[in-house]
C-alpha cells in the first residue's frame, strides 16, 4: 500500500484462518464502530466455522438487529436453525427486556415474600447503575452456556456499548461489594425493608434471597470473566472500514480491549476498493486512459481515486500500528449487498483466502 513498505513473510497471515484452526475457542466477538460491516463479518465467520465445528451460533447482541436482514430468514431469541446448513444457529438477544422478563419471573412465583423480593430487587437494580444490564448480561450468559454449541459468535453493538459490556463484571462486583458492606453495617435492615416494600412476615428469608441471587449472578459472570480472559477460549475480532474515524475507534477498542485483558489480534477492514491494487498502479492506468474517456466517466474515475487514495492512506496506517502483531484482514467492495446464504457463503471466503497485497 502506499507509504508502506509490506513484506507477506514478515506480518501475520491478513486473513481470519488463525481463528478457524484454533479449535480451542468458544468465545468470538466481533465488534467495531457503527455501520463498519460487523453483522456482515460475524455471519461470514459462523459460516467458516461452521465447516469445521460440530454446532456453531451466532449471538446478536445489538438492539438493532441484522442478523435476520443478513440471512433473509426469521430469526428469534431462540437458536434458530440457518436454512442451507444443519450446523449453524443464530439467535437475537433483546437484552433490554431481560432484566423485566426476570423480574416476571420472580413475581410469578406468588408469595408474599417473592413480592417483597421482586420489590427490594427492582429497587436495587435501579439505584446502582448499570447493575441491571450487568445482570441481564448474566441471564444471557447462564442462557448461552447451558445450550450445546461448541462455539459463539457475538454480534455485538457499536464499541461503546460493547465496552460497557466488558466492564459488567467490574460493576457487578462493586455493586455487590456494596451491598454486602450494607448488610455488614445495617444488619437486618435490608431484609425490613424487603417486608415493608412487600407484605412478607419473614424479612431474614427475604434478605437471603436477595443475598443469594445477587450471589448467583456474581459466581456467573465471574466465572464467564475468566474465560473472558483466557485466549485459549475467547478472542475478539475488531471490524473497521479505511477512514479516519473508524481507524480511530478501533485504535480506542485495542486498548480497551488490553485493560480488561482480552485477546485481540484480528482486525477486518471491510469496503476496500480493489485491495490487491495500489493507488498508484491505478493513477498510471488513468492517466493513460483519462484523454479517451467522456467527461462524466473522468468525473467518476476522479472521484474513485480520490477515494482509493484516501483509503490506501489509512490502510497503511493500520498496518504501521498493528501489521506486526495483528492479522489485518483486507474485505473488498463488492458492487452489490452481501445478504443471503448463498453471498455471505462467497463473500466469507475472503476471510480465509487472503488478498495478495504484492499482485
Amino acid at each position: 500500500m502506499t507509504d508502506v513498505e509490506i513484506d507477506d513473510g514478515d506480518l501475520p497471515e491478513p486473513s481470519l484462518k488463525n481463528i478457524i484452526d484454533q479449535k480451542s475457542l468458544q468465545w468470538v466477538f466481533v465488534g467495531g464502530k457503527g455501520g463498519v460491516g460487523k453483522t456482515t463479518t460475524s455471519c461470514c465467520l459462523g459460516v467458516q466455522l461452521a465447516k469445521s465445528r460440530k454446532k456453531v451460533l451466532i449471538v446478536s447482541t445489538d438492539p438493532a438487529h441484522n442478523l435476520s436482514d443478513a440471512f433473509c430468514q426469521k430469526i428469534g431469541r431462540e437458536p434458530t436453525p440457518i436454512q442451507g446448513f444443519d450446523n449453524l444457529c443464530a439467535m437475537e438477544i433483546d437484552a433490554n427486556n431481560d432484566m423485566e422478563e426476570m423480574q416476571r419471573n420472580m413475581q410469578e412465583q406468588g408469595t408474599d415474600d417473592d413480592d417483597g423480593l421482586s420489590a427490594m430487587m427492582s429497587e436495587l437494580t435501579s439505584s446502582i447503575p448499570g447493575i441491571d444490564e450487568a445482570m441481564s448480561f448474566s441471564e444471557l450468559m447462564k442462557q448461552v452456556q447451558g445450550l450445546d454449541f461448541d462455539v459463539v459468535v457475538f454480534d455485538t453493538a457499536p464499541t461503546g456499548h460493547t465496552l460497557r459490556l466488558l466492564s459488567f463484571p467490574t460493576i457487578l462486583e462493586k455493586a455487590l461489594g456494596k451491598v454486602m458492606e450494607l448488610k455488614d453495617r445495617f444488619g437486618g435492615l435490608i431484609g425490613q425493608a424487603t417486608a415493608m416494600l412487600g407484605s412478607g412476615s419473614n424479612p431474614a428469608n427475604a434478605q437471603d434471597a436477595i443475598l443469594g441471587r445477587l450471589e448467583d449472578t456474581r459466581a456467573v459472570i465471574n466465572k464467564v470473566n475468566d474465560a473472558f480472559q483466557d485466549p485459549a477460549l475467547t478472542t475478539f475480532v475488531c471490524v473497521c472500514i479505511p477512514e479516519f474515524l473508524s481507524i480511530y475507534e478501533t485504535e480506542r477498542l485495542v486498548q480497551e480491549l488490553s485493560k480488561f485483558g482480552i485477546d485481540a489480534h484480528n482486525i477486518v477492514v471491510n469496503q476496500v476498493i480493489f485491495p490487491e491494487k495500489d493507488a498508484e498502479e491505478l493513477a498510471e492506468w488513468y492517466d493513460k486512459t483519462k484523454a479517451s474517456l467522456p467527461s462524466e466517466a473522468q468525473e467518476i474515475c476522479s472521484k474513485m481515486m480520490a477515494r482509493k487514495r484516501m483509503q490506501d492512506k489509512y490502510i497503511g496506517q493500520c498496518f504501521d500500528l498493528y501489521g506486526e502483531d495483528f492479522h489485518v484482514t483486507l474485505m473488498p467492495l463488492l458492487d452489490y449487498e452481501v445478504r443471503g446464504t448463498d453471498k455471505l457463503k462467497d463473500f466469507s471466503e475472503f476471510l480465509i483466502d487472503p488478498v495478495d497485497l504484492e499482485e
